[in-house]
């Protein structure tokens, strides 16, 4: 280890760009130790009293500010630390590093921590008042979203999202530059783009909170659903909204979008999957081209070329002749989607996997879901349960569960190939969920794929396979598994 920062607060993402890494980071109001919301009393009659409460309220009002008044600049701004050959240095985080944004904030801190692996020994921060959400980066500008956050449901209240730009085109900082308000919220990450011409591309489910008039006792109302498309350009230390599109599918809500160039992806469920396609040339008239209804949802959109999507998400059938929707049926899937028609998208190929227990941590988390272009493999986590093996029968309870690394040859023209699995059935097994945690589960979390080699990656260790025969793993690594108290186990 050459040198080593430590920064007040947690962390919330990062990106890389060239030679820079770009951390956001968030704090909460340090607030002094003594500073209380509201009073205390051993008296049982207290909260009867108006006049002892309207005494005690204005008595800790006073300690309050005292207590405020009397906290130094560092102890409300922690400075952060350089620890380098031994030695530590205080960095002390500047007011000009401090910028004030036109939209409402709760009280807390976003900075986004620029560290240029060229000139090792600094950092950069730029801070603004603000809570965390989503985080996009383009190659010169990183956009933080910030969720409005309602005291109480209420008829005329409306989702709204507002977004932080920061320029990141040099190096060695981050500038925050501008601030923004859309109606609605977004999915993910991925429902934020900006263009080569520097327009920010947004995708939101706007909820809004009516009257319910067929209950007049039910006082939060009831919610109504659409979604929009939106455009907002940089405009003298504000985003401005430069186009909307229409109106979506009503009723539904956002599950998936992703914006490649001048086209734009949206899928929203509710019973049925739309895939919605977006003309994106013109930013003042982002423009709904065509529609796509198939029975379930996709969660991610991988472009694979100009023309083709590649999606995972679940399989939902239609409802029966009673209106209901059979559970069982459902499953995870994986599909493709032929868009080189933009009017008219079709759905070419479909693989299920697994049953309705069956999931994968690539359905909600992009990072495990690996497809490599040059192979034309994908490769996602999977677990699933098999409700016919039962301890009656002889076998384990925990043989019932599969968890391993399915991959699949992904072709435009062929549709989907199953390679085979590299399985860690006998780790899960060896571990089953007494020693699992929140942070720590024998579930395969990750892979990697190079040359004709895929390996798995979970909490318990590597396991390496040759593409040619993934059933017989080559070499498998555990790793050393640590306790809470800090000591070293080995699994």
């Amino acid at each position: 280890v050459k040198e080593e920062f430590f920064l007040p607060g947690s962390y919330e993402s990062a990106r890389k760009v060239g030679s820079s890494v770009r951390l956001v980071i968030s704090d909460g109001f340090n607030f002094p130790e003594s500073v209380q919301w509201y009073p205390s009393s051993s008296d049982p009659n207290f909260w009867n009293d108006k006049s002892a409460q309207k005494k005690a309220y204005d008595d800790l009002i006073a300690a309050n500010e005292k207590a405020i008044r009397a906290q130094t600049l560092a102890e409300w701004v922690p400075a952060a630390k350089l620890v380098e050959n031994g030695n530590t240095t205080t960095l002390p985080h500047a007011c000009g590093d401090f910028s004030k944004v036109n939209a409402p904030a709760r009280l807390g801190t976003v900075s986004v921590v620029t560290l240029d692996l060229t000139h090792p020994g600094t950092i950069g921060r730029s801070s603004i008042i603000a809570e965390p959400g989503e985080i996009y980066a383009s190659e010169n500008n990183l956009y933080i979203s910030t969720r409005h956050w309602w005291w109480w449901p209420a008829p005329g209240q409306k989702d709204t999202t507002y977004f932080h730009k920061f320029d990141i085109s040099q190096p060695a900082s981050a500038n925050y530059v501008a601030s923004g308000t859309v109606d609605g919220y977004i999915q993910d990450q991925f429902s934020m783009d900006e263009n080569a011409a520097g327009f920010f591309r947004v995708a939101t489910t706007i909820q809004s909170r009516v009257a319910d008039l067929s209950n007049p006792m039910n006082w939060w109302g009831r919610l109504e659903t659409t979604n929009r498309v939106t455009v907002l350009g940089e405009n003298n230390g504000s985003l401005d909204v430069v186009g909307q599109s229409a109106e979506f599918t009503k009723g539904e809500r956002i599950m998936s979008a992703r914006f490649v160039d001048d086209k734009g992806f949206v899928v929203t469920f509710r019973q049925v999957d739309p895939l919605v396609t977006f003309d994106m040339k013109d930013p003042t008239k982002p423009t709904k081209i065509g529609e796509l209804t198939i029975p379930g949802f996709s969660t991610y959109i991988h472009p694979i070329d100009a023309d083709h999507l590649l999606t995972i998400g679940t399989f939902v059938p239609p409802p029966g002749p009673n209106g209901t929707t059979d559970w069982r049926a459902r499953s995870l899937q994986l599909q493709i989607f032929d868009v080189s028609d933009m009017a008219a998208p079709r759905q070419t190929h479909v693989q299920f996997v697994g049953t309705a227990y069956g999931w994968s941590e690539a359905a909600s988390e992009h990072k495990a879901f690996n497809y490599f272009p040059a192979k034309k493999l994908l490769a996602i986590p999977f677990a699933d349960w098999n409700s016919s093996w039962t301890t009656s029968s002889g076998t384990s309870y925990w043989s019932s569960f599969t968890s391993d690394l399915r991959v699949f040859s992904v072709d435009t023209v062929n549709g989907f190939t199953p390679k085979g699995a590299i399985s860690v059935n006998d780790q899960f097994q060896h571990e089953n969920y007494w020693g699992w945690s929140y942070y720590w589960t024998p579930n395969i979390r990750r892979s990697v794929m190079a040359d004709d080699f895929v390996y798995a990656i979970s909490d318990v260790g590597i396991r390496v396979a040759n593409i040619a025969d993934l059933s017989k793993p080559l070499v498998t690594t555990n790793f050393q598994r640590t306790t809470d108290d800090g000591s070293g186990t080995t699994p």
